[in-house]
């Protein structure tokens, strides 16, 4: 299905059926298609959200997590949501901790997958290399446990975002803002219910950083999938839709499971 993009201001976002909120933050590398399935999987319940995050449009200053967060905040300000299901997924995921942190009165629920805020190695020993679609290419495969999932779109697609000088520098900026920004002495203040859903052969955020974060944030549950690399909801989708709505449900009916 396709989405129309909405304009409020100077916020570019996908805005699905109705209900609770479930705002939905992309990656670095992130694109709508990421989410595609999640979202025609739960708009028939939820009013599902995708802010375009404006990751190569902010001056160099504000290029960073901090920045994309405000970006989020001012947007959720605008709209009036509440009730949040704030989802993220990588870049976005440490977005959405940030934005918890700071503003966790709108927030009822946090699901993060393959975030980083503790640890990540998306850029391994190296930077975007400009040009070099073969580089490029490899990148892309190490994203997904099964190489065949970057697809010649989707390699295009992150090669012509990384051919600008410009974007590439931002690029750069933002990972090194991921990395400074480590939260480990701050999850323990996260009082929302809080789903990990996690790929076993996540490389660009391994295993153990999916534990560790289930081990700082007090009210968490952490699920893996196995033959599952970094975008657990691009690679195996009705996996993580079924964990996802599981979560979901349990907090629409807490009556129900406490008697």
């Amino acid at each position: 299905m396709e989405y129309t993009i909405k304009q409020t201001d100077k916020f570019r976002y996908i805005e699905e059926g109705e209900g609770e909120p479930l705002v939905l933050l992309h990656g670095l590398f992130g694109a709508l298609s990421n989410f595609k399935d999640l979202i025609d999987h739960f708009s028939g319940h939820y009013k599902v959200v995708v802010p375009l995050l404006p990751l190569f449009e902010l001056d160099l200053f504000h290029t960073t997590v901090g920045g994309l967060q405000k970006h989020v905040h001012k947007f959720i300000e605008l709209k009036g949501y509440e009730n949040i299901h704030l989802l993220g997924n990588s870049l976005g995921g440490h977005v959405a901790l940030v934005h918890i942190l700071k503003h966790p009165e709108r927030i009822k629920s946090l699901t993060l997958t393959g975030s980083s805020g503790l640890f990540e190695n998306g850029m391994g020993d190296s930077y975007p290399k400009r040009g070099d679609y073969e580089y490029i290419r490899k990148k892309t495969e190490l994203t997904f446990f099964d190489p065949a999932m970057a697809t010649k779109e989707l390699v295009d697609e992150v090669y012509s975002i990384t051919n600008n000088r410009l974007t590439v520098i931002k690029i750069i900026a933002l990972a090194k803002s991921a990395i400074r920004n480590n939260l480990e002495e701050e999850l323990n203040q996260i009082k929302q219910p809080t789903l990990l859903i996690w790929g076993q052969n996540d490389t660009i955020t391994p295993p153990f950083v999916a534990q560790e974060f289930n081990k700082l944030i007090p009210n968490s549950e952490l699920h893996f999938i196995n033959n599952c690399g970094h975008a657990p909801m691009m690679e195996v989708p009705a996996e993580f839709n079924r964990i996802l709505e599981e979560f979901l449900l349990k907090l629409k009916a807490p009556l129900a499971a406490t008697v």
